[in-house]
């Protein structure tokens, strides 16, 4: 598919240099090239496309499988195989696959911004071969041909103008409100719309090597890895060396005891699926699709899931500028008039000098303006002359309320001043408008020999009316938002002052890799590629970054970012780059953001912590009981089970009711882990307990032994989990009805196999009774324990 996408000369945009083996024509190269040297330089460079890399469904299935807890259980069942044992090899393979399954839906959002990037693409484009002019599509333009640029087309690739002058609107491409006046000389990129005129340009540049195709390559090759993964990743690793110790010295233990070799398979067998947080990556998933659902009510729509748990530890936020902080259209900001005229008739003048329904932003924002301020003396408009590139004005004729005639001209204060009378006042006027970041018209009306200046006009982009709220709701929320844009300095400054961004301001491109980009509060006259790059520096210095923007320019950094946010009136470009989408106008709906993720990472913060206690609470008591009992008291089927109705009925708590923090959330899983082992020693001590008054002072067999170490498992991981789940005392909260009901179903389920007998050996009732007052007690023990905690260890 083709690549071309519009965007013109700027004085923000690296200029683009010619493709190899294309000799620089001029405006007397009129025949442009021939069909055999077009067709030539089309087999060396290359078509004027995109590469279209898509990953295959197959190999993108296969990467869900190859990571450490699908190892884990891939293990599992090699080994529940060998043992013969298909049922259980079964139920794990279904665990394994729902995990996977899960995942998949995850990922792709590369190749959909790519798609979207190809979207904008001209298909066409009027061309000179042979000397004469033929349209042919815009995928068969090589550098050096000569095109021709007309009102309503986009640029199909990098040009420079050769003759004639167009206005190109290049904000989708650059991020710049306002269209562009170019003629001969300038450059205009590939993405660019044609909004007035026509133009002759020389192709200098086709498919990946323009602006625009190095914009769709950062976005394929943009990529971050998520605080899911990492998090993943640290708690399987963790407990792999914990457990996976324990479980070295049970297959140690079993060798010298001369443990039969049919026992010391299961055993080891149990201590594995022991060892794997199984659920732990759909929890994730689930967790983030409960907060994804919650906030497409609220006007965000997640694209990705991960953006909904990144949304948590954000810490800075950089915003584009223009449709993201601002409207993306200029108004007028201020007007100056001069005696003897008032604002509301500089206004009429300058909307008589202005196009009536055309698509020159300019002349909208002031025709728009003038509207708002009617008078009662209209002059009548007699003709009519719009903008000339090469003159720098527009220009009138009127019939005033007395009949006399006047001519009105509208432009640049220095080709106005050119014209007119001088005046002392008036350049004071301009220099305080421009120190602002103001683009300032001047506006003059007489008779042709005694022009005089009746006035100023400023316009601007004018920033949201919600923009400086939400800056400072963020702050309070502990993420700094830091502006970046591809405008000068003045304007930028001028808008982040306004909307309460404070501190330095960085105006240079390209950003270094290895600068200190913390240090600044504004980034201005930046690139795509800075964008890019300032986002990647500031994860290397160990931030969480939200990247929020509108524009096809902003679509590689929105794609690095851990949480790109694309605004309403974003590009499809951009939207498809973004992790969440903001569907209603403003920016409010990034707070709603921010404390969603951070109820998720909560509700994920409880499970996580839950599966760390839980994980190595089985091994060890699974060690402590080889020793009492000289057997395992723990088979196969029973793990399984246990996996099956804990695990995953835990995951209720992706709805639990949580409390956000107040300050960005981090994954600090070292004193997780801590905190998590030292929970889990209080835990497994009550285990052996309860184990060992089982044989010591019931009697119970290997059999019934083992139903009490399943429902003594159960009944402490419902303690553990009540526990976990809050961050002050654990009856501070009420519980979600789900995460009660899914407790209740855990307990009365395990309760019911026990007493009867079902899979395991049955107890009397009285005994399940003594377990779960126990379990109550040792709650409140662990809750004790968790204050001293999470007080030492921040774990919250």
């Amino acid at each position: 598919m083709t690549v071309s996408s519009p965007g013109p000369g700027d004085d923000t945009i690296a200029l683009s240099v010619p493709q190899a083996g294309a000799p620089k024509l001029t405006t007397t190269d009129a025949a442009g090239l021939s069909t055999a040297e077009a067709a030539l330089r089309l087999k060396q460079n290359g078509a004027n496309a995109v590469a279209d890399i898509t990953p295959h469904p197959l190999w993108r299935a296969v990467r869900k499988l190859w990571a450490p807890v699908p190892w884990m259980l891939e293990a599992a069942i090699v080994l529940q195989l060998g043992l013969g044992d298909y049922v259980g090899a079964g139920i794990v393979l279904l665990l394994l696959l729902f995990n996977a399954g899960l995942g998949l839906f995850q990922e792709g959002q590369a190749q959909a911004t790519v798609d979207a990037l190809k979207s904008r693409l001209a298909l066409i484009a009027a061309v000179r071969r042979d000397g004469q002019w033929t349209t042919v599509p815009a995928a068969a333009l090589v550098a050096g041909d000569i095109v021709k640029l007309s009102l309503g087309t986009v640029v199909a690739a990098d040009v420079r103008l050769s003759a004639g002058s167009v206005l190109l609107d290049q904000s989708m491409l650059t991020g710049e409100s306002a269209a562009t006046e170019s003629g001969a000389g300038s450059l205009a990129f590939a993405g660019a719309l044609v909004r007035r005129g026509e133009a002759v340009a020389e192709v200098i540049a086709t498919g990946e090597r323009t602006k625009f195709g190095r914009t769709a390559e950062l976005v394929r090759t943009a990529k971050v890895e998520s605080s899911q993964q990492k998090t993943v990743l640290r708690v399987v690793r963790n407990l792999v060396l914990f457990n996976g110790a324990v479980t070295l010295f049970l297959g140690i233990y079993a060798f010298s005891v001369a443990m039969p070799i049919g026992e010391v398979v299961p055993l080891l067998l149990v201590a594995l699926l022991s060892s794997i947080p199984v659920a732990l990556p759909s929890m994730f998933t689930l967790a983030a699709a409960v907060g994804a659902r919650s906030l497409a009510s609220r006007g965000v729509l997640p694209t990705s899931l991960s953006a909904v748990d990144e949304a948590a530890g954000i810490d800075i936020l950089c915003s584009d500028k223009t449709g993201t902080l601002t409207r993306n259209e200029l108004a007028v900001m201020a007007v100056r008039a001069l005696p003897p005229y008032d604002e509301a008739h500089v206004l009429v003048l300058a909307a008589a000098a202005s196009s009536d329904g055309g698509q020159d932003p300019v002349d909208t924002a002031i025709r728009r303006a003038s509207a708002s301020q009617p008078v009662k003396d209209i002059p009548a408009l007699i003709t009519f002359i719009p903008f000339d590139p090469a003159l720098k004005r527009s220009e009138a004729t009127v019939c005033r309320a007395d009949g006399a005639q006047q001519r009105v001209l509208k432009g640049a204060f220095s080709t106005i001043a050119a014209l007119a009378q001088p005046n002392a006042d008036a350049a004071p006027i301009v220099d305080e408008f421009e120190a602002k970041g103001l683009r300032v018209l001047a506006v003059a009306a007489g008779t042709s020999g005694a022009l005089t200046i009746v006035g100023f006009i400023a316009l601007s982009d004018p920033p949201r009316d919600d923009s400086a709220a939400l800056v400072t709701e963020l702050d309070g929320l502990g993420v700094r938002t830091v502006m970046v844009t591809g405008d000068a300095r003045k304007t930028a400054e001028t808008v982040a002052t306004s909307v309460g961004i404070k501190g330095a301001v960085w105006d240079k491109s390209p950003i270094p890799a290895d600068m200190n980009a913390e240090s600044y509060a504004v980034f201005a006259g930046v690139l795509p590629e800075d964008k890019y790059q300032l986002v990647k520096s500031l994860q290397q210095r160990g931030h969480i970054v939200g990247m929020c923007g509108d524009g096809a320019n902003d679509a590689p950094a929105l794609r690095q970012a851990q949480m790109g946010i694309a605004v309403s009136t974003a590009t499809d470009v951009a939207k498809s780059a973004a992790g969440v989408v903001l569907t209603e106008a403003g920016l409010g709906g990034i707070v709603a953001l921010v404390k969603e993720g951070r109820t998720t990472f909560q509700r994920i913060l409880t499970y996580t912590l839950r599966s760390i206690i839980h994980k190595i609470v089985q091994v060890l008591f699974l060690a402590v009981g080889l020793i009492l009992t000289g057997h395992a008291i723990l088979t196969p089927a029973l793990m399984v089970l246990m996996m099956v109705t804990g695990d995953f009925l835990a995951m209720s708590s992706s709805t639990d009711n949580v409390r956000p923090s107040p300050r960005p959330n981090i994954w600090r899983i070292r004193n997780l882990t801590i905190a998590g082992i030292v929970l889990g020693i209080v835990d497994l001590l009550f285990c052996v307990a309860c184990l060992a008054t089982a044989k010591f002072a019931l009697g119970f067999d290997t059999g019934m032994l083992r139903t009490v170490a399943v429902v003594t498992l159960v009944f402490s991981g419902q303690a553990v989990f009540y526990v976990a789940r809050e961050r002050e005392h654990l009856w501070s909260s009420v519980p979600g009805k789900w995460l009660i009901l899914s407790s209740m179903v855990d307990l009365t389920f395990i309760s019911i196999l026990a007493i009867n007998g079902v899979l395991m050996d049955a107890v009397p009732f009285v005994v399940i009774f003594g377990l779960l007052g126990a379990a109550a007690v040792l709650a409140l023990v662990l809750d004790s324990v968790k204050q001293v905690l999470f007080h030492r260890l921040t774990v919250a």
